[in-house]
């Protein structure tokens, strides 16, 4: 029950700035049904309780399916069978990805039949396979730097784009980011972080995150190539009319079926792919399966509880919204864009599920604050930018998303590495349920209150703007958090180390603590090696009680130095000579900030500085 709480706790603090801000603006802003707002509290409170349940269930069943599904990845003889394995896994996971099957629906109607969705939901399906077995090959084979890698892919895209309609190529990029949902993220970020753990070595964190990103990038692929080769230039059609129900109950009771069905058949493939496995490979102990099992029923749960509040309350009510301010003013409407992508992307599922794995991976040297409020930023920038393209038809969604893209991966060579997976894994959890359901469907409103736009062209696309938005602003963050690490020749040693065997055994040892910043742990142990120090650990940790932090303005939340802490095991006859060797080298104490501590044998820690 404590988790639960926990879990609640958790979403209570990121939903209800959102619900507070639907209510003043349907209170004293827009003219919306009472029934309208009754429902979408309901929705809200059935948010809160699938979200929670949800979240324990993902701890529970698809973190730990994708661990074991990543060992035996891992574990792989042959190229043949990870590349089969790896397609196989993104294949399913998408192919039953609720998202996609809702966007799949929308394309087919919205082309008047031309795109049968069903062929479109398999099409990105096999891109998303593809591209997340060259992405499993890459992290184990490391041939490839990761910035390498998508840079790589994202230039292929943007000479794909030359030759596609505006329509496909909204559609590619919103495609990309409904392939990312509540089901497919959670599963490839466990998948990823258990093949990083499994491969191992110096970029086990780099490792740990950007698998997202490979997955979200196979659906641009697919449509564009597509379109290529079936030779369709424009989407012909004309999309249909939304229509909010009306109501308080019977609109949460007819959405709840249909939900439940499409999330019982999200679950199922890869569910059945796993046991499978499991009776043949892992024979997993009864009581962990029958913990997967209740895991996998959270789960389905939350999920069928989350989806049902969104479709009954949030997906009616941002049309709604958007519709009654544009009308108004449509200075207001940018303005309120801005706010909700500010607000909505922190309610997405996926985000937690990053977050919580950023932190853990890390050790808490990136905050998790600082991560969410750059997601907020860029997320409600590109809705702001989507209502711009709304009200001026002669702004395109490439003037956007084609520059933003290209910087974001000159920006993946300049930034720390770990920033770049997680950036683009971000661009995948911040265009989930909850975003692409509330956001298209208040850009859908607003675009049928102009007479200028067009719903079918302007409606396609804002899913890819706030896919856009995060990895441009992450890597910006990233950028700035780079810490340059020089690298200095050893000095010329003319002592040797003590041999072991001319050592008294009753000698007592102390412990040499040793902070810098980070990216000088290495060079540090290195050099008290060569004055005979043995054993060294290596911590991660931020802060320091000499540089003032960085505070972030609006916000409580300060940017404190990263560091490195270092534990030398040394000799008692050796640990002064150590600790003012490594004192008497300059770039130590001026490059790397280093203060050094000593445990004698007194219980007080005296400083050597």
């Amino acid at each position: 029950m404590k988790p639960l709480l926990e879990k609640a706790n958790e979403v209570i603090k990121t939903l209800t700035p959102v619900v507070l801000l639907v209510v003043i603006l349907s209170l004293f802003v827009v003219d919306v049904e009472s029934s309208l707002l009754i429902r979408f509290l309901i929705g809200s409170a059935m948010l809160l309780v699938g979200l929670s349940l949800f979240l324990l269930g993902i701890d529970l069943s698809m973190n730990p399916i994708g661990q074991y599904m990543s060992k035996e990845i891992a574990t792989s003889k042959t190229l043949v069978k990870i590349l089969l394995i790896s397609f196989l896994l993104g294949f399913l996971i998408t192919v039953a990805e609720p998202d996609l099957l809702i966007l799949g629906s929308q394309i087919e109607s919205a082309s008047g039949g031309t795109l049968n969705g069903h062929f479109i939901v398999y099409v990105v399906s096999v891109g998303v396979g593809i591209l997340i077995a060259f992405g499993i090959v890459r992290l184990l084979m490391e041939k490839i730097k990761f910035n390498t890698f998508m840079a790589i892919f994202y230039l292929l895209f943007f000479v794909l784009a030359f030759f596609v309609s505006e329509e496909f190529l909204a559609i590619s990029f919103d495609a990309s980011g409904a392939t990312t949902g509540a089901l497919t993220t959670p599963f490839i970020l466990a998948l990823t972080l258990g093949l990083a753990q499994v491969k191992g070595g110096q970029k086990s964190e780099e490792n740990s995150f950007g698998l997202v990103g490979v997955m979200s990038a196979g659906p641009m692929l697919a449509i564009m190539g597509m379109a290529i080769i079936t030779r369709q230039n424009h989407i012909q059609g004309t999309a249909t009319s939304f229509v909010i129900d009306s109501g308080i109950l019977q609109p949460i009771i007819s959405t709840f079926k249909p939900t439940s069905i499409e999330s019982l058949i999200a679950l199922l493939p890869i569910t059945a792919l796993f046991f499978i496995f499991n009776f043949a490979k892992f024979k997993i102990e009864k009581k962990e399966i029958w913990k997967i099992v209740g895991g996998l029923f959270l789960t389905l749960s939350g999920l069928i509880l989350f989806l049902s509040g969104v479709h009954a309350g949030f997906l009616d009510m941002g049309y709604a919204i958007g519709n009654e301010i544009a009308s108004l003013d449509q200075r207001l409407l940018i303005s309120i864009a801005f706010i909700l992508g500010l607000i909505v992307v922190l309610m997405e599922p996926a985000v937690h599920v990053l977050g919580k794995q950023i932190e853990e991976v890390t050790g808490g040297t990136i905050p998790i604050k600082l991560i969410r409020i750059s997601l907020s930023l860029g997320v409600g920038l590109a809705i702001a930018l989507s209502m711009i393209r709304i009200i001026f038809p002669s702004v395109k969604l490439w003037y956007f998303l084609l520059p933003g893209f290209a910087l974001a991966i000159i920006l993946s060579f300049l930034s720390d590495p770990v920033f770049v997976g997680i950036a683009f894994d971000a661009g995948g959890v911040a265009s989930g349920p909850m975003t692409a359901t509330f956001v298209l469907a208040f850009a859908q409103g607003a675009a049928t209150a102009i007479p200028t736009a067009n719903v079918l062209v302007d409606g396609f696309g804002v899913i890819a703007m706030v896919a856009m938005a995060p990895v441009f602003s992450l890597m910006l963050l990233g950028t700035a958090f780079r810490k340059k690490k020089h690298k200095y020749p050893k000095p010329i040693e003319d002592t040797v180390p003590l041999p072991v065997e001319q050592i008294d055994e009753y000698t007592q040892h102390h412990i040499l603590v040793a902070v810098v910043n980070r990216g000088f742990a290495d060079e540090v142990v290195n050099q008290a090696r060569l004055k005979g120090a043995t054993g060294a650990t290596i911590l991660h940790g931020r802060g320091s009680n000499i540089i003032d932090p960085i505070t972030i303005p609006f916000t409580s939340l300060e940017l404190q130095p990263e560091k490195e802490i270092i534990l030398l095991i040394t000799l008692e006859n050796i640990s002064k000579k150590v600790a003012t060797y490594l004192n008497s080298l300059s770039h130590l104490k001026d490059d790397a900030a280093l203060k050094l501590y000593i445990t004698p044998t007194e219980t007080k820690i005296k400083s050597l500085l």
